[in-house]
């Protein structure tokens, strides 16, 4: 029998990787990691949590606003660039060392370098200049920003990981994309006060949401003074004495001090070594797998956005925690990637799970919408114009719940309980029989009585 250095090797110290190592060795499995960065991965060192933190950020220049209409007298205000980063760095190195701390204790032995793939059981650890053998390897690799190559000046543009390190705060700003990163990043700038642009190439931002969510959020963005410039693209990036010039498609010159391009992320395959071994990669350069996370080479897996299944932090974890569980558990559990509840952090807030009005028309022969929009109760004594919406997205013929959507304050924090209803396949009828919280804005989520919209397909 071949004796390898290691049961499990992973390549990538993200969420998804971390989770498979800690989850394997726990099981008695011998396991390594290898990490190029810093362990965490791109939502805890430079995604979803330091993004959230700006987020809170951003949202006191309202708050302070709003104060007066409940009678506090707020001073002369000021804000710190500069205190915001090193608060966050340190919060950030507090939680890689607890990622770290969390795997050796684990008994997984971390590697702080770049890995690549020799062959099927062998991994080449770049610093060391050294190879390891390992009987299964997982790869965990993430995603990485995309930029376009083929834009004159592109070298002069950011992206969201450079967004989180930039030595001064910039006063004004164009965003490139018109996603959910992009957004957040553009909510963000302009609640710091910085002259905030979005330039997207669709005629409206947030393609795949439900429409009713990207028609509010965009126009809550305009109201809070954000220029959003559609159909259009850059073409040119000039780099000037006194900024940066972005030239577009339509003609357009426009200025700022800094350029930041968030037009999607790719699966981080490059360089791995992949094509040699003979990993199948799909048209995206994302890592073929089946529904145990395993690749066309049957020792090997990937888990997370290298695959580009679904490319959210806990379904990176579920898939990394179901491959331990399967190789070195003995279990059988395949990942469920429907009907995932999810947030966005734009201002308005976003919280969904299921599918779209859209859709469901789209696959059902009936279905029923039930909406409600309204003002949240804390924007009315500040005297604020603020919408917030409430949508259940029903399948007629079974009277099943199979989407809901919410933009508002707590948005995300309602998605996650919501989504335990839809993902039971809870019916309106059971959402009509739960009693209300009164006064929530959520309680409009089971006291919409009557559809705003019937659509029925002939025949």
């Amino acid at each position: 029998m071949q004796e390898f250095d290691y049961d499990l090797f992973v390549i990538g110290a993200g969420s998804g990787g971390v989770r498979a190592a800690r989850i394997a060795s726990q099981y008695g499995a011998r396991v390594a990691i290898a990490e190029e960065y810093r362990v965490g991965g791109t939502c805890v060192i430079r995604g979803c949590v330091p993004k959230k933190l700006f987020t809170y950020a951003a949202h006191y220049s309202e708050d302070f606003e709003d104060a007066a209409g409940y009678g506090w007298t707020v001073g002369e205000t000021s804000f710190d660039w500069e205190t915001l980063i090193a608060n966050k760095d340190r919060e950030i190195d507090r939680l890689n060392g607890i990622y770290i701390t969390n795997l050796e204790k684990a008994g997984v032995e971390v590697f702080k370098t770049r890995a690549t793939m020799r062959d099927r059981h062998s991994v080449y650890l770049v610093k060391e200049e050294r190879h390891v053998t390992a009987k299964t390897i997982l790869i965990a690799t993430g995603g990485t920003p995309n930029f376009d190559p083929t834009i004159d000046g592109i070298e002069h543009t950011i992206s969201s990981n450079e967004a989180f390190h930039l030595e001064e705060l910039p006063k004004s700003i164009v965003i490139a994309g018109g996603g959910y990163i992009a957004l957040e990043f553009a909510c963000i700038f302009n609640g710091l006060g910085v002259d905030t642009t979005v330039i997207y190439r669709g005629e409206k931002v947030l393609r795949g949401f439900d429409d009713d969510v990207r028609d509010l959020v965009q126009q809550s963005m305009i109201d809070n003074g954000i220029t959003i410039d559609l159909g259009d693209i850059f073409t040119k990036i000039e780099k000037t004495e006194v900024g940066l010039i972005g030239h577009t498609q339509k003609g357009k010159a426009l200025k700022a001090d800094q350029i930041m391009f968030a037009i999607g992320r790719s699966p981080n395959t490059d360089g791995l070594g992949l094509a040699n071994i003979g990993i199948e990669l799909n048209g995206k350069d994302a890592i073929k797998v089946d529904e145990y996370s395993r690749t066309s080479i049957d020792n090997i897996f990937a888990v997370g956005d290298v695959t580009d299944r679904v490319n959210l932090t806990p379904v990176a974890i579920r898939e990394g925690h179901a491959v331990a569980d399967n190789e070195f558990g003995g279990k059988d559990v395949i990942v469920d990637h429907t009907e995932i509840a999810t947030a966005v952090f734009t201002t308005p807030e976003i919280g969904t799970v299921g599918i779209s009005e859209e859709e469901a028309v789209a696959t059902f022969a009936s279905v029923d919408v039930y909406k409600s929009s309204f003002r949240p109760m804390k924007s009315i004594l500040p005297g604020r114009n603020d919408k917030m919406l409430m949508k259940l997205i029903v399948d007629a013929d079974t009277d099943r719940v199979v989407g809901c959507h919410i933009v508002g304050p707590a948005a995300g924090e309602m998605s996650q309980l919501v989504g335990i209803a839809v993902k039971m396949k809870a019916t309106k009828a059971d959402f009509d029989a739960t009693m209300a919280v009164h006064p929530t804005a959520a309680e409009e989520l089971v006291t919409m009585r009557e559809p705003t919209t019937r659509h029925r397909r002939d025949g």
